[in-house]
């Protein structure tokens, strides 16, 4: 489970097994330490952030801070995602 960074309390990650097919490039973010009901964030090409399901009790105005800095880090995201899989799908 490679954390990707944290934002304050928050936990930026993706598993080692991301499905087979591999999914397209997303992160999940949980309070505290990582767990399987955490959010899930597709990263698109663009280096936009799509959330597929805020599963999390996270804050409204948190969700929006996270986003952003998703967002403004996407590079990094993708560039774990290259190295840790050596492939990247997009979801759009």
């Amino acid at each position: 489970m490679p954390q990707v960074f944290k934002i304050g309390n928050y936990t930026v990650y993706f598993w080692s097994n991301e499905g087979e097919p591999l999914e397209p490039i997303h992160v999940h973010v949980a309070d505290g330490i990582p767990r399987r009901d955490a959010t899930k964030i597709w990263i698109t090409e663009s280096g936009k952030a799509f959330v597929v399901d805020w599963k999390s009790d996270i804050p409204t105005n948190a969700q929006k801070n996270i986003l952003r800095m998703i967002e403004a880090n996407s590079k990094i995201i993708i560039d774990k995602w290259n190295e840790h899989f050596g492939e990247a799908r997009y979801y759009c």
